[in-house]
């Protein structure tokens, strides 16, 4: 992402953030970043922890199966195979 860009480069975007924002604004500004940065990894945590048990828990066992199929059995006695979603 910042593979390309040298020293320089980055006090001309500084010099612009500057410009842009005013120096009184800039605390304001980092905090506000920083808060969400807070926010945003938090919430990735949560996400991973819900991800991790929902994976324990199917490896328990089947949970419910009320109105779960998977296939149709014939008269034959042989199982179809279910329809793509995809279709």
């Amino acid at each position: 992402m910042f593979a390309g860009l040298q020293g320089w480069h980055l006090l001309i975007i500084l010099a612009v953030i500057l410009l842009l924002f005013g120096a009184p604004k800039l605390p304001q500004l980092a905090r506000s970043v920083g808060q969400s940065m807070r926010i945003f990894k938090s919430e990735v945590k949560t996400m991973k922890e819900e991800d991790g048990s929902e994976r324990r828990d199917s490896t328990e066992g089947p949970a419910s199966t009320t109105g779960t199929t998977t296939g149709s059995t014939t008269g034959t006695g042989t199982t179809t195979p279910p329809e793509s979603p995809l279709k």
